[in-house]
């Protein structure tokens, strides 16, 4: 419980220095790869990563390793960029609304695979409205061909995640309102709210009125923001979900990764550590010494993979330039969940600091 997440000693797994050597021309050179959403496909891992551009952008491009640590494969080009009438559309969709929906770039992609499809949710940012972003939706079954749905809610949503399964007869995921605050802590920043909707294809998510985790005002790791992370794995202690939290400080927004654990069978009911399971470190970020670094002190994952033997291998950005990889087990993460909680709607724990969870 000490160290519940082990860093890949071969971190970072992926840097912008390898894509560039890829993506040559001057328009493509990238200064970051972070945040990537990860899934098995075809006998591989695929990570599809975020990076920007030097203009400030952010497109999205895919790398292909046998092993998920090493010798990964960059695609030749970026696969998703702000969309054009030249991309294929879900038929009946408003295309001059999804194309100006996203001409400010494509960020942290998540994965979710359902049946033979694999769902892609992004943050897709407006070029002229300042924090306006929508979390948008794209299909795909070859990942090479890709249909866009555009943003799922009309409202503006900074992360979604769908969980892989229908539960109940519906499909759910965790959703993270974004507002316009220039400070991106506080408010509604600390809340991770629940929907579902009965098609992934229609859209039409219902969200619940009351958020599913909610910080309160008093001292955490995740005081002044959360947001759901990778999306969430099935394990026979539950739905394991990674989130992000942010407690402000006098030198900045520090993230680290966090842990809850939904039910089965009704994932609106939650438990949640107390205890961060990843805070950011020197280690987390190990580029050139005149390498850029975009945003110092930060660990933000966006998808996970779990192995038969019930390994969790995460995949974090770190300080939003380089891309990493760690282990864990659903065993440790679930224990932590249980016996080092809190309350999942005001963040106090729920265990005694001076005794060990059996007394």
């Amino acid at each position: 419980m000490l160290n519940p997440v082990i860093r890949y000693n071969k971190n970072p797994i992926l840097t912008s220095a390898e894509v560039n050597r890829v993506w040559d021309e001057p328009q493509l050179q990238t200064i970051t790869v972070h945040n990537a959403g990860i899934t098995a496909f075809d006998g591989e891992i695929l990570m599809l990563f975020r990076s920007h551009l030097r203009n400030g952008i952010s497109v999205l491009g895919l790398a292909r390793s046998e092993n998920g640590f090493s010798d990964w494969r960059v695609d030749p080009k970026p696969v998703l960029v702000p969309c054009s009438k030249s991309d294929e559309f879900a038929k009946g969709k408003n295309i001059a609304e999804f194309i100006e929906n996203e001409q400010g770039g494509l960020e942290d992609a998540r994965i979710t695979k359902i049946d033979d499809t694999y769902l892609i949710t992004y943050s897709a940012y407006h070029a002229s409205v300042a924090h306006r972003v929508r979390v948008s939706l794209i299909s795909t079954t070859d990942f090479k061909t890709y249909l866009r749905h555009g943003p799922l809610l009309h409202t503006d949503m900074r992360n979604v995640v769908i969980f892989p399964e229908k539960i109940n007869g519906k499909f759910y995921g965790l959703f993270r309102p974004n507002d316009h605050t220039e400070q991106h802590v506080g408010g509604i920043f600390k809340q991770i709210q629940i929907g579902s909707a009965d098609s992934w294809e229609a859209g039409n998510w219902q969200i619940r009125r009351n958020p599913v985790m909610l910080q309160s005002d008093g001292p955490s790791s995740f005081s002044d923001k959360i947001g759901p992370g990778a999306p969430p794995i099935k394990t026979k202690h539950g739905w394991i979900s990674i989130f992000h939290g942010v407690r402000s400080t006098m030198d900045g927004n520090p993230y680290v990764l966090g842990v809850s654990l939904h039910d089965l069978e009704n994932p609106e009911r939650v438990k949640v550590s107390n205890i961060p399971i990843l805070f950011p470190s020197g280690a987390d970020c190990i580029v050139a010494a005149d390498a850029y670094v975009h945003v110092p002190n930060v660990v933000f994952c966006c998808g996970a993979l779990r192995k038969l033997n019930g390994e969790i291998h995460i995949y974090y950005g770190g300080n939003d330039t380089v891309m990493n990889v760690a282990v864990s087990h659903e065993d440790v993460l679930a224990e932590l969940c249980i016996n080092y909680g809190q309350n999942p709607l005001t963040g106090l724990p729920l265990y005694s600091f001076l005794q060990s969870p059996d007394g």
